[in-house]
């Protein structure tokens, strides 16, 4: 019943406001980044998560491209590598009053959508992880998606990606909106289905390579829908 969705999202909310609050007070004490990744498992603990994986994420991978619907993606995420991720996180999310830390103490990358230079910010801060070893993680919508259907790509992701001939990983997360959805408040504890496609390397070369790729992401995850729907 939806009202005990409701009643689970306020629980969910707690243990994400509770797992953040862990990172923050201990990211300090721990070599990095121990306390995201701590962190990061603890809320899917408290919030009765667990995560079901296809493929595998490639050693060399410099770049994830991941599918956003959801405030629990990142930590999903995080919980599934040992990678010390640079997010690419707007702004305003460090503006935030204590929980801002969040993407501050792990010294992620924070871009402004408005500003004419943030492009030129972008490239820096990604040249800047990557020869600190650290791959980038980025949501190309965005923003969150709440119709299954993905939004269109920036073209800061394939701008970088060409300039770098970074290689990609495509990953590709389902169901984390029906876990946590933060605009319909509702919460289900249960499984979500993280599956990593095949890494290649962003070449300018292939003109298209970007186009394509989300298409074959929104495939992928029409696939995990139409398997889910059948194995009821």
């Amino acid at each position: 019943m939806k009202i005990f969705a409701h009643i689970r999202w306020f629980f969910s909310a707690l243990g994400l406001v509770f797992g953040m609050t862990y990172m923050i007070l201990t990211f300090r004490f721990y070599k990095q980044p121990h306390a995201v990744k701590a962190g990061s498992r603890l809320i899917s603990f408290l919030m009765g998560l667990r995560a079901s994986t296809k493929g595998s994420i490639h050693p060399e991978t410099q770049m994830f491209i991941i599918n956003h619907q959801s405030d629990i993606d990142i930590g999903i995420m995080e919980g599934l590598t040992s990678k010390n991720i640079a997010w690419v996180a707007k702004k305003e999310i460090a503006d935030i009053p204590f929980f801002g830390k969040i993407v501050k103490l792990p010294d992620d990358i924070l871009v402004e959508r408005e500003s004419k230079t943030s492009l030129i910010k972008l490239i820096k801060d990604v040249k800047n992880k990557l020869d600190d070893g650290r791959p980038i993680a980025i949501f190309p919508e965005g923003t969150r998606s709440k119709t299954g259907k993905m939004l269109e790509w920036k073209a800061g992701t394939k701008l970088v990606a060409n300039k770098f001939n970074l290689r990609i990983q495509p990953v590709v997360i389902y169901r984390s909106a029906y876990h946590f959805n933060l605009s319909g408040k509702t919460a289900h504890s249960g499984t979500v289905y993280v599956q990593f496609l095949d890494s290649f390397l962003a070449s300018k070369e292939n003109k298209t390579w970007y186009e394509d790729l989300r298409e074959k992401m929104q495939k992928a995850y029409d696939v995990n829908v139409a398997e889910h729907i059948s194995n009821r």
